[in-house]
């Protein structure tokens, strides 16, 4: 079939197999040209299908040489309709690291669910026996819950008064006021519950109770804080409880680990464009303005190069792992940077539907986000036949 994308809002209907390919292929030529990093062996990556969770198997298995095991939860393909692009992405990434020799098995389920968990532990023990690095990257708005069997799911809302400000549809280019109303009743439960630290304690004590988990262990959940512009309805908005609560949850993970000598860290990323943060009002407007400072300061990353540096530069240094004063290790250094963020602050106030085309990188925005779903790359032609019917050839 002849495959183009399809929008609805800020989702794509479809993904296109050979692009999404493309895309593993680039991720991996950018992480191999870097240089080997004397990293982990075997790792474990829960939400290892798209974005930063991607590119933590990816810097894993081509950086480090690491035997990786993956768990997603994604769509396979059926006739004439295509898969989504996380699975496309697994499929291209399997296959690469067979060609290079490398240990990659996936497991597709829900990573909420005891029966995921015992799938994995069970692979573990089979395979590689025990796990040196778990990266913890979920990014599901809901959450049936294994022990209660009640479905929560997360909101994205201030707390405490309405919330106001710009956006832009980065589909049309039109920048508008969006107003969102304060959260209510159980909804920072529900978010904390979906979005925090719960589950990542659930993997990392189910593991160590089989005694899946090596000497020095170390595991690693990513997280974001943001400028000012968007802290009402992100950092101090029912996400930022969740985030708060996932941060917390890295010291109680490493309390449990004292025996093993290891560590849990919460890694705070720079803003990207993902599925999930351009569902979020503000941030696509906020990220379009950001690119374009951080382009013309030669400083952008994207998700792989975020991924490569936290693995070369905070991770595996051979010296203690750099963190700031609530414990975090922050990789979003570059973008918090204070000339970044003036300069930011002072594109908001000129951002219109007419200045934008000048004073932001909206073309970069659209770029980055239909090249999630493998458009948009150079080297695929998109006019061609394309089979549609892709196997990850490891799925256990």
């Amino acid at each position: 079939m002849i495959i183009e994308p399809r929008m609805r809002g800020f989702i794509c209907l479809t993904a296109h197999p050979t692009g999404c390919e493309q895309n593993i292929k680039n991720q991996i030529a950018y992480v191999k040209s870097k240089g080997h990093i004397e990293g982990a062996k075997r790792v474990l990556v829960i939400g290892a299908s798209t974005g930063f969770g991607l590119a933590s198997r990816i810097t894993s298995a081509f950086g480090c040489d690491a035997s990786t095991i993956g768990v997603f939860f994604e769509k396979p393909a059926s006739e004439g309709k295509t898969a989504s692009p996380g699975w496309y992405n697994s499929a291209a990434f399997e296959n690469e690291a067979k060609k290079a020799g490398l240990y990659a098995k996936s497991i597709n389920g829900d990573a909420f669910s005891n029966e995921v968990k015992q799938q994995t532990i069970d692979l573990i023990k089979k395979d590689l026996g025990q796990i040196d690095l778990i990266i913890y990257s979920l990014a599901s708005p809901v959450r049936l819950h294994p022990v209660t069997g009640v479905l929560h799911r997360s909101v994205l809302k201030p707390i405490g008064g309405t919330f106001t400000n710009k956006t832009v549809d980065f589909h049309s280019g039109k920048v508008s006021d969006i107003s969102i109303a304060p959260c209510e009743g159980d909804d920072i439960e529900n978010t904390v519950t979906v979005m925090g630290g719960e589950d990542w304690s659930m993997w990392i004590d189910a593991l160590k109770k089989e005694n899946l988990l090596a000497n020095n262990a170390t595991t690693i959940a990513y997280s974001y804080i943001g400028p000012e512009v968007t802290e009402a309805v992100y950092r101090k908005g029912t996400i930022g409880k969740a985030k708060d609560h996932l941060e917390a949850t890295a010291f109680s993970i490493t309390d449990s680990l004292a025996d093993l000598e290891g560590k849990a860290y919460v890694s705070v990323n720079k803003a990207l464009v993902t599925q999930a943060s351009s569902a979020i009002p503000v941030i696509p407007l906020y990220i379009s303005l950001l690119y374009k400072i951080m382009k013309a300061e030669g400083i952008h990353e994207g998700c792989i190069e975020q991924m490569q540096r936290l693995y070369a530069q905070r991770l595996y240094t051979g010296n203690a792992i750099p963190t700031d004063d609530k414990g975090r290790i922050r990789i979003d250094d570059w973008e918090m940077r204070a000339d970044v963020q003036e300069k930011v602050a002072k594109l908001w106030l000129e951002a219109t539907t007419e200045t934008l085309p000048e004073i932001g990188d909206l073309e970069g925005y659209r770029n980055d986000f239909h090249n999630l779903f493998g458009f948009g790359f150079e080297g695929v032609d998109y006019k061609a036949d394309t089979n549609e019917m892709v196997n990850v050839s490891s799925i256990v």
